[in-house]
């Protein structure tokens, strides 16, 4: 399984994005808001998503953990495949997208190109009780933090801890002091488990 790929940006348009890691270059389909946030950028790393199925092995691309977690929860909906639901992630942000599940508001949904009322009430029922009204299931970091957040997510998920426990201590150390080191954050994130 790829968690992410990182190198050169070699193409960038508003439907892929292509990075050159090690000399083999990875298409990676994404949304609006990760063509956004790569504008301009040589070097990227994007989070991937797998979807392996009998004719192909496509590859999904996210700027963010929150991006992917809320990509992955749609793609469980029954009736949302992957294209579904980057089509809602390139039309509602991810934490925009959030509320509206939350609040249960069926029309700013169905406003989605592909999207039909039974298809958005599936999503609202199904994914409810999936997000947590104060983000605990999708953490959006600072981007200046995204990367040591990320590492130090993963190391605790090997080491076997909850992922959404993990996110809430890593939260309350990211927010106390912004500009700590990996190994710091593992360890001080261990002593608060």
């Amino acid at each position: 399984m790829i968690e992410y790929i990182k190198g050169e940006l070699a193409e960038l348009t508003p439907t892929y994005a292509i990075i050159d890691c090690g000399g083999v270059g990875y298409l990676l389909n994404i949304s609006v808001p990760t063509y956004s946030a790569l504008d301009g950028v040589k070097i990227a790393k994007l989070l991937v998503h797998e979807a392996i199925r009998e004719d192909a092995h496509v590859l999904f691309g996210f700027i963010n953990e929150q991006e992917r977690s809320i990509f992955r929860l749609l793609i469980g909906v029954s009736g949302v495949g992957a294209n579904t639901a980057r089509m809602i992630l390139s039309s509602i942000a991810a934490p925009q997208l959030e509320q509206i599940i939350l609040s249960g508001d069926h029309s700013t949904l169905k406003k989605v190109k592909g999207i039909g009322s039974k298809t958005a009430e599936r999503i609202i029922v199904d994914l409810k009780d999936k997000i947590k009204p104060i983000g605990d299931t999708l953490i959006l970091q600072p981007s200046a933090t995204n990367e040591v957040y990320e590492e130090a997510l993963a190391a605790l998920v090997m080491l076997g801890f909850n992922r959404v426990q993990s996110q809430k201590v890593l939260k309350k150390l990211f927010d106390n002091e912004p500009s700590i080191a990996v190994e710091s954050a593992i360890k001080k994130a261990l002593s608060m488990m």
